[in-house]
């Protein structure tokens, strides 16, 4: 069975938010190394545009580190499915748009071959860990404290247990905390 693992970025005081995170080389490295433990990113739409809006251009900029470009490289090559119901189309590539019964659909492709499956999105993750059928959490805690936003466990009504694998720290302060749901 492949495994549904989250990762996400977290200030400090609980706020999951891609755009104040510290965006180094380290982090990417990383994000790339995890992107190749995997095989299909699951996003749902507001998760989708953030990183449709670069990652799909983001190897042109000539402002891109080595980092970014391999981030990019390796995400714009991968699966892409896009949960959502207002969405008519997708453009970046190899994505395809579903607005079908999500629930139903990750079941299937867990129960498939392959690589782990790696989603993304506040709303979508949210009902996942409601039906606990995550099984990988890598949370990259930011030294930033941003006050406000959607708070990544706001609307979580299972008690998940959870337990601690592996912690890292990068340079930059970002704390890297894996866990497994246990079952």
């Amino acid at each position: 069975m492949r495994k549904l693992v989250f990762s996400i970025n977290v200030s400090l005081d609980g706020f999951a938010d891609h755009t104040v995170a510290i965006a180094d080389d380290e982090l990417h490295e990383f994000s790339t190394d995890q992107l190749n433990t995997l095989d299909t990113v699951i996003f749902g739409r507001v998760t989708y545009q953030l990183f449709e809006s670069y990652w799909p251009h983001a190897s042109k900029d000539p402002r891109a580190s080595e980092s970014d470009v391999a981030f990019a490289d390796r995400i714009n090559a991968m699966p892409k499915i896009v949960f959502s119901r207002t969405l008519r189309k997708v453009d970046w590539n190899n994505a395809r748009l579903s607005n079908g019964d999500m629930v139903e659909e990750v079941l299937k492709l867990k129960q498939g071959n392959g690589k782990g499956l790696s989603i993304g999105g506040i709303s979508t993750i949210q009902t996942f860990m409601n039906l606990k059928m995550v099984d990988e959490f890598w949370l990259l805690v930011h030294p930033v404290i941003v006050g406000g936003g959607r708070r990544l466990f706001d609307g979580i009504n299972a008690k998940l247990n959870l337990n601690l694998v592996d912690a890292k720290t990068f340079h930059s302060g970002v704390v890297v905390l894996h866990y497994l749901l246990n079952r």
